[in-house]
């Protein structure tokens, strides 16, 4: 592994840390550390800002290519299926669930996990295709 991005992974390491606390402190009222979270939100962000440079003056440019789709679709199913799955365990985990919630969310979690499984057989579909 090479220095430079040793250093990318503990920047963002450090920063999505940071970040996630501060926007914790931010939207958890029971904190009541509004204000503050804000701030430390901020911090984290720059952290995060900070491995740009860092990226670029160490990684050559790229010539543009053109679009896999065979790498995106996955992704893009991927991200739904991951929304989904965190609505589901969202409808169960916050507030008072009630036993209708607690059975919706557990239905619609897994379907999204489902969503995610099926990543790859996608890919491979696709890539098999090409």
């Amino acid at each position: 592994m090479q220095k430079e991005t040793l250093i990318e992974i503990i920047l963002a390491t450090i920063g999505g840390l940071i970040f996630s606390v501060g926007m914790c402190m931010w939207l958890i009222p029971e904190w009541n550390m509004f204000a503050a979270g804000i701030v430390v939100s901020i911090i984290g962000f720059l952290i995060l800002l900070a491995i740009i440079p860092v990226y670029r003056s160490h990684h050559p440019k790229k010539a543009h290519k053109s679009i896999d789709f065979g790498l995106l679709l996955p992704w893009i199913v991927g991200v739904v299926g991951s929304l989904i799955m965190g609505f589901g365990m969202s409808m169960i985990m916050v507030g008072t669930a009630t036993t209708a919630d607690m059975i919706i969310g557990l239905i619609t979690g897994v379907v999204g996990l489902i969503i995610c499984v099926l990543n790859y057989p996608i890919y491979a579909y696709i890539k098999g295709n090409k």
